[in-house]
């Protein structure tokens, strides 16, 4: 057997001369091409010859190129070129570089379709050259995978694409980011920030070192099982642009996508508010005390002077870095690194300092009155008298206890008088043993001052005074959670960077999680050395009073306090602006989905994509941040909505692991369900730890934005978790309704609507579904089918636009629930496939409701009302309940509410109990809530009609129904001669119709089946058939008319005389004129009691199991139900449907 050599050329358009990668059609042509070659290629001639033709020029394969032949020169005009398929070149381009080359007129290639411009397929793929516009070549594919850019939103390389004009492009760069540069030092920087510098020194030494352990601990452990959820989302698939958004959003589908992506941007809004805040605190208290514009001479007073402070500068510092952002983002992104190196360098710092106090403890000494901290603003000497020329004279400190006093007698503050001015080491380093101190905390009420509980000090009170250092604000364990949760959030910062990494697979959790461990390490080892290195009275001390103003933390640095202060301040304007940088872009990423309306105005920006509006937002709730003006406010408030998005990614990675869905393959293998929920536990536990108040306004906020768009929101199919959970919930509630049928408690209608299409494909009767929809009222199963007569290989289409018209017939009428259309070859057999098949295990219909045939009477056909009885056999064979309703059309729409009436029903025989239910389910709408239900039974001759009455009251008494009662008495009577000669009639236009069919000339019948074919047999729907076309034409059509035919013809013509004088003679059956007085008499008593009602339901009579007597069926129906204005036939399924047990 001959071997095929697979040659792979690759081949790139840019290769081509005058070929350019802007060409539409080209833009996935730039890939590997793989070939089928052979040493020679297949002539022309031979193409169509046979298999054998085929094996001998294939033959030899064994050396890598081949010469051309004369023969292969196919086209004269290509001046002996080579054929196409045995050079580097492939046939699309070899037909791109000469234009003039014809297409090959093959005989396996359909050129009836083919037009100048049409892509000339490779001929080794001839089989499936048909499809190549629904099912691309595998080369075609995996170039469109290889060359796929996933840049980030808004970046100026992503958006010029759009911009440049066609041949002017540059070729898109790789990214080419690796772990450490792309993910590691990108999370440091921002996990890195102002609560390290500012306030973990104060929430070490207010809680202490074990709580402050715990702490840390317990936010690290936080982040880290989110970045373990998230590595496992992040590495099943791609994640282009838009990062923790994209993966909530696809893995949780648009509500809680759109949900969480809101609070994420709220959150990182509220973060670059907190690190305006955070530099404008290091500005004003440690850099330039003096640029303060607000003072007060009160020193109670001097907070609230130094709030305004922090709005006025906040808000010029915002509008700055606004105007940064604004003008480009390349200047955040090139001095990144700069603010990054200013975090390192102060850690280290910090780390030196440590060391350093071990054998040199840096001069810091802190003066203490008793046990109580005082601060060394405004003080010079810490003692309460100094010797001065052998004189002795009072201090600063003396006067601001004694009443500005400078005499050694005058009247001073009982604790001052009774207590000791001492001076204590502020840092006495790693080797002093100070962190058994330190161990347990010490959590103060505002206004509390700050004391040593280790030092002697008089048992008297004093009076407060401002020399003291005091507490700015009521701790408690649970604040202090809210404030240090910030420090370790944005761990998302590598997989908002997933466009620009080389392999963001491997990059995004190596990078994550080792920067999560590089960050919980120092963070829990700075705890641990604060304690061990620092007084707790200065730990406590949150702005440095007690070391002369000093940063806390810079005290203990080395070689300067200035390092960490002119660090923390450059590193703080960094993450601010980092803040302010992707926050605009995440709410682009949201706007552009469009899942949520009123931000679509969002989604543009500059000619770049720059998201200007985006951004103008965020300044807009940036600044309410800074007008709160306190950091230790702003962080719980950033911290809800950080937790709540950690909360739902894990969310996300649970789902997904125990849903089992084919696609979640992530390639992060490290991760488990428990995991996941163990994350969720602590984010959610943490929320109401921090603020329970402000953790419920977030879920509210979240719950809104949920509702909102799933009522108004773009409908997104996403392939999400959530709607994996709703298949298995949904496959498991099928499996447990399979245990068996359900209680006559549970019972409630599901409902099968047939409808009927015209031509146009509109319903005809869209009343029948308002009727459905006000039955239901939202509750339960509801399907709307309908039949469609044709092959499904040709209406395919037509199915699909009719089911899109009933879909949205079925969302303006609000009815919730499916849609099913059938194509059959005939009407009845489609209404049959319906009735057998619709639904899934216990969720099936129970009940069958469709429209009377109207105009039955009138129409010569007889396959509209065979369908309707055909129907009913149907339904009652499976059964099932039946609802008819006649006179639809006059039926109520939702809109039109009865102010008062009646709905009347007309209890005849016991059919499971239907007619008591379905008045009382109709009452809950409000078209039917105020009309009032009387219940009506006939009682014969031999019946007690008074204890019928008593019995019935009694009987809808238990089922707790509210009804009037009222039996009416049918005595025996003689049948009428009204009856009777309805019969007669009846019957004799039966038969007459019969003999109509059977007497019709045959050109006549040839018309009619032209007529019929062109007209009704087009699209034919529920109440219509022709599947007695055997009956109405029984033998063939005849196109001429011959002289056998025409002595046939007038033999026949005395047999159809005979036929009509039989009319005049014939006498009515029975068993017919007995029916038709029981119409005639029970229709007499309905239309005298409920002719103003508004709606009558009555027993529907099952047809005839003689066939024969369909016709003379629907005329006893239509007998019954004459002089009506609403009828609802009902007709029950055989099971009881309502009990009046509990």
């Amino acid at each position: 057997m001959a071997s095929v050599r697979f040659m792979v050329t690759p081949t790139k358009i840019d290769d081509i001369p005058g070929l350019s990668d802007t060409s539409p059609d080209l833009s996935s042509r730039s890939s590997s091409r793989v070939r089928f070659s052979s040493r020679e290629s297949v002539p022309e001639t031979s193409r169509s010859e046979g298999v054998s033709d085929f094996s001998r020029v294939t033959t030899s394969l064994a050396t890598e190129a081949a010469e051309p032949t004369p023969e292969k020169t196919a086209h004269p005009h290509t001046n002996g070129a080579e054929d196409v398929s045995q050079t580097s070149i492939t046939g699309e381009q070899y037909q791109l570089l000469d234009p003039g080359l014809k297409k090959d007129p093959h005989a396996y290639l359909n050129n009836t379709n083919y037009e100048d411009g049409d892509e000339f397929f490779d001929k080794n793929l001839a089989l499936f050259e048909e499809e190549m516009d629904t099912r691309p070549k595998v080369s075609s594919l995996l170039n469109r995978m290889a060359n796929y850019t996933n840049l980030m939103q808004g970046a100026r390389e992503h958006e010029e694409a759009e911009n440049v004009p066609p041949g002017k492009k540059k070729p898109t760069k790789s990214p080419r980011m690796g772990t450490f540069m792309g993910v590691y030092l990108p999370c440091l920087q921002n996990i890195f920030g102002v609560i390290l510098f500012l306030r973990l020194t104060w929430v070490v030494g207010t809680a202490g070192v074990l709580q402050a352990f715990a702490i840390v601990l317990i936010c690290c452990c936080c982040t880290m099982l989110t970045a373990i959820s998230m590595s496992a989302i992040a590495t099943n698939g791609v994640v282009p642009a838009g990062g923790s958004y994209f993966m909530i959003s696809r893995a949780l589908g648009p509500e809680f996508g759109g949900a969480v992506g809101l609070c994420f941007y709220l959150g990182t809004t509220f973060a670059a508010a907190m690190y305006i805040l955070g530099a404008i605190e290091i500005f004003l208290m440690y850099i330039a005390p003096e640029a303060a514009i607000f003072h007060s001479e009160d020193p109670l007073k001097e907070p609230a002077a130094m709030l305004n402070n922090m709005r006025v500068y906040g808000s010029a510092f915002l509008i700055l870095m606004v105007l940064v952002v604004f003008v480009g983002v390349r200047y955040v992104n090139k001095f990144a690194s700069l603010f990054l190196a200013c975090v390192i360098v102060s850690i280290l710092a910090i780390y030196a300092g440590a060391i350093k106090s071990s054998f040199a403890p840096p001069s810091f000494t802190v003066c203490m009155l008793g046990n109580r901290t005082l601060s060394k603003h405004n003080l010079g000497v810490c003692a309460k008298t100094q010797e001065r020329d052998n004189v002795t004279t009072t201090t600063g400190l003396w006067a601001a206890f004694c009443n500005s006093s400078d005499r050694l007698n005058a009247s001073c503050d009982e604790y001052f008088h009774h207590n000791n001015v001492t001076e204590i080491q502020g840092i006495p380093g790693l080797a002093s043993g100070i962190i058994t101190e330190n161990l347990w905390g010490n959590y103060l009420m505002k206004g509390e001052i700050l004391e040593k509980p280790s030092m002697h000090s008089a048992d008297v009170v004093g009076a407060l005074n401002q020399q003291y250092v005091l507490a700015d604000i009521t701790t408690s364990f649970t604040l202090l959670v809210g404030i240090f949760f910030p420090s370790v959030t944005g761990i998302m910062a590598g997989s908002n960077r997933s466009g620009d990494l080389k392999d963001a697979q491997k990059s995004i959790p190596i990078g994550t999680i080792l920067a999560i461990l590089t960050t919980s390490f120092v963070y829990l080892s700075n705890v641990v050395l604060f304690g061990a290195c620092v007084e707790g009275v200065v730990l406590r001390d949150k702005f440095g009073d007690a070391v002369q103003g000093n940063l806390v933390v810079g005290t203990l640095s080395w070689p300067s306090p200035w390092v960490i202060v002119i660090g923390s301040f450059f590193s703080t304007c960094g993450a601010g602006l980092q803040s302010l940088t992707g926050a605009p872009r995440l709410l682009q990423a949201i706007a552009k989905d469009n899942i949520i309306p009123f931000l679509r105005v969002f989604g543009s920006g500059k000619a770049n994509g720059e998201p200007t509006w985006a951004l103008l937002l965020t300044a807009g709730i940036a600044e309410l941040g800074i007008l709160i003006a306190s950091l230790d406010m702003v962080a719980p408030i950033l911290s809800m909505f950080f937790l709540m998005c950690y909360l739902f990614v894990n969310l996300a990675c649970a789902l997904q692991t125990l849903l089992r869905t084919p696609n979640w393959r992530p390639r992060f293998r490290y991760y488990h369900w428990a995991l996941s929920f163990m994350g969720m536990s602590i984010c959610v536990a943490l929320m109401f730890i921090s603020s329970w108040y402000y953790a419920i306004i977030a879920m509210v906020i979240a719950g809104m934005i949920y509702k909102y768009i799933e009522f108004q929101g773009a409908e997104k199919e996403w392939g999400d978790g959530i709607r994996g959970l709703s298949l298995s919930a949904a496959r498991f509630a099928l499996l447990r309704l399979e245990e068996g049928p359900p209680h006559t408690k549970n019972w409630r209608p599901q409902l099968l609507v047939l409808l009927k299409l015209d031509e146009d494909l509109h319903v005809k009767h869209p009343r029948l579904l308002t009727f459905a929809s006000q039955l239901k009222a939202g509750k339960g199963l509801t399907i709307v089918g309908s039949v469609m007569v044709g092959n499904f290989l040709e209406c395919y289409s037509e199915a699909l636009a009719a089911e899109q018209t009933i879909k949205h017939l079925m969302e303006s009428e609000r009815v919730k629930g499916f849609c099913q259309i059938v194509v059959a070859a005939k009407v009845r057999e489609g209404i049959s496939h319906l009735i057998q098949s619709c639904g899934l295990g216990g969720m099936k219909h129970n009940t069958v409701v469709m429209g009377w045939p109207n105009a039955w009477r009138q129409s010569e056909d007889a396959r509209a009302w065979k369908t309707f009885i055909g129907t009913v056999r149907v339904t009652t064979a499976a059964h099932l309940a039946l609802l008819v309703s006649k006179n639809v059309t006059f039926f109520p729409a939702n809109a039109e509410p009865f102010p008062e009436g009646n709905i009347d029903v007309w209890w005849i025989v016991h059919d499971g109990g239907m007619l008591m239910l379905l008045p009382f389910l109709l009452k809950q709408h409000k078209v039917w809530r105020k009309c009032n239900i009387r219940i009506f039974t006939v009682a014969q001759l031999e019946d007690n009609s008074i204890q019928m009455k008593k019995d019935l009251a009694t009987f809808l008494y238990h089922l707790r129904i509210e009804a009037e009662v009222e039996v009416v008495e049918m005595h025996d009577s003689d049948i009428s001669a009204y009856t009777y000669e309805r019969t007669l009639m009846m019957e004799q236009r039966s038969q007459m119709l019969r003999q109509m069919r059977l007497s019709k000339t045959e050109r006549d019948r040839e018309a009619q089946l032209v007529k019929d074919r062109n007209s009704m047999l087009r699209l034919t729907s529920i109440g219509s058939d022709d599947d007695e076309e055997t009956e109405t034409y029984q033998e063939k059509v005849h196109m001429t008319w011959t002289k056998d035919k025409y002595m046939a013809s007038r033999g026949q013509k005395p047999k159809a005389l005979e036929g009509f004088q039989d009319l005049l003679n014939m006498r009515p059956d029975q068993s017919n004129v007995r029916r038709m007085h029981t119409a005639v008499k029970l229709n007499e008593v309905i239309v005298n009691k409920s002719h103003e009602a508004k709606l009558v339901l009555l027993n529907m009579p099952g047809p005839p199991r003689n066939p024969d007597g369909d016709e003379n069926y629907m005329e006893f129906l239509e007998v019954l139900t004459e002089g009506l204005e609403r009828v609802l036939l009902v007709r029950g399924g055989g099971s009881e449907v309502i009990t009046i047990y509990s």
